[in-house]
């Protein structure tokens, strides 16, 4: 990969945003990644560091073309900050957490994009949503019951220690830029 951007998915619980944390820290020193914070229409969470924006400004933004990408899950707006295109381009390797729906949408406007899933058994995803108690997750079963196919070159189960999760992260992640 000559630059572009990785987008890590899978189901609510999964551990995406564990998984990136660890591999962030591992590459903190290497240039030729990029690890966007997301822009929310909610506050940060000790699960999630994002930017929080209100809906009129998420709007603004998404309207002025301020966001590489964009989309709406359970009742928030999310996206990616525009300046990651430049990274991209620049022949960095943007790494970031979106939505399984959005997946084709980044493929026909990101350039240079590939896909790894991350996911774990049925019951410990259950435990970990359980676990949030984040009232904005909504229905969890509604969570759980949701399929979305998605094509990817790399599949992690992230249902043991998050560090072997990780480690195969950072391995896939590595092999893009070797």
């Amino acid at each position: 990969m000559a630059g572009g951007f990785v987008l890590v998915v899978g189901p609510s619980g999964a551990g995406k945003d564990t998984l990136l944390r660890l591999a962030r820290d591992a590459l903190v020193g290497d240039s030729r990644f990029v690890f966007p914070r997301r822009h929310v229409t909610r506050e940060p969470s000790t699960h999630e560091d994002n930017i929080a924006l209100t809906e009129e400004a998420f709007a603004d933004r998404a309207a002025s073309g301020a966001f590489a990408l964009y989309w709406r899950a359970h009742g928030l707006g999310y996206a990616i900050p525009g300046e990651t295109l430049e990274e991209a381009r620049a022949g960095r390797v943007v790494v970031c957490n979106v939505s399984r729906r959005i997946v084709e949408q980044a493929r026909g406007s990101l350039p240079h994009v590939g896909v790894v899933t991350i996911t774990a058994l049925p019951e410990v995803l259950a435990d970990r949503l359980s676990a949030r108690a984040r009232p904005e997750d909504g229905d969890l079963r509604s969570r759980l019951d949701r399929v979305v196919p998605i094509e990817s070159e790399c599949t992690i189960w992230n249902d043991r220690a998050p560090e072997i999760g990780a480690a195969k992260l950072i391995g896939y992640l590595r092999e893009q830029v070797a």
